[in-house]
């Protein structure tokens, strides 16, 4: 059967109390799940930093032990080649074993001042990879404090949110989906989501803006959907809203 102009309004006004319902248990929730969730992506971004600064650790903790190596075969080869100096029938061979003694001890200069570069390097992130490490603790305690206080509220709350989204659901299949749509619309736009208000004070509760005495008429005649000039908010008459305020 179809629903009357009063029997659209109080369906719409009993969706708007359930909503305001579960708008009451999401304050009371606050802002936890935002912060679990951003101190999550903390979590993730640290791991990730830690991770990363590990790796270039050890590449060039690598490196510095590849250096050492070239310098200890360095030596080794210029000992080699002065061993061989001593024997030496011409100045060709001469010079030529002088040649490779000077790359050997060039290589061992180069080896020496990369290994002074990496030792800076490795300091700098060693540094900055106990400094992450510690902020990683700080946040994971953090973030478990956060997860057990949301746990604690979302416990507290969970069943009677469960039974207001049953209820939002099945007074939803009683609207009609042009308004539906104008409601859902109207309660995204609105900070308090408030889609559906009474006349106050010969006022909107929404917005607070005087109402015309003529419209005050037609909203308490209830023979159409009337809307707030000022915030386009529903406006519904007090009286209608005293047998849906048992919800």
């Amino acid at each position: 059967m179809e629903q009357n102009v009063e029997q659209k309004l109080k369906v719409l006004y009993e969706l708007q109390t359930i909503h305001s319902k579960i708008d009451k248990i999401s304050q009371i929730r606050g802002e936890l799940p935002m912060e679990v969730a951003d101190l999550e992506d903390d979590v993730a971004g640290l791991e990730t930093r830690i991770q990363k600064i590990k790796a270039e650790l050890d590449d060039n903790e690598d490196a510095v032990v590849t250096r050492k190596n070239t310098i200890k075969e360095a030596n080794a080869l210029i000992k080699k080649y002065e061993t061989q100096l001593k024997e030496v029938k011409n100045n060709r061979e001469y010079d030529a074993l002088t040649k490779e003694v000077e790359i050997q001890n060039l290589d061992i200069l180069v080896s020496e001042k990369k290994i002074k570069e990496l030792g800076f390097e490795i300091q700098s992130k060693t540094e900055a990879y106990n400094t992450a490490k510690e902020n990683l603790e700080f946040r994971i305690v953090d973030l478990e404090n956060k997860r057990k206080e949301l746990l604690l509220i979302t416990g507290e709350t969970e069943k009677e949110e469960q039974t207001l989204l049953k209820k939002a659901e099945k007074a939803e299949k009683l609207i009609e989906d042009r308004l539906l749509i104008a409601y859902k619309k109207l309660r995204t736009n609105a900070k308090n989501g408030l889609a559906v208000v009474t006349v106050q004070r010969d006022s909107c509760s929404g917005c607070f803006n005087q109402i015309p005495p003529q419209r005050q008429l037609d909203i308490r005649q209830h023979k159409k959907v009337i809307i707030c000039e000022h915030c386009g908010r529903i406006l519904i008459d007090e009286i209608l809203t005293k047998e849906e305020e048992k919800v």
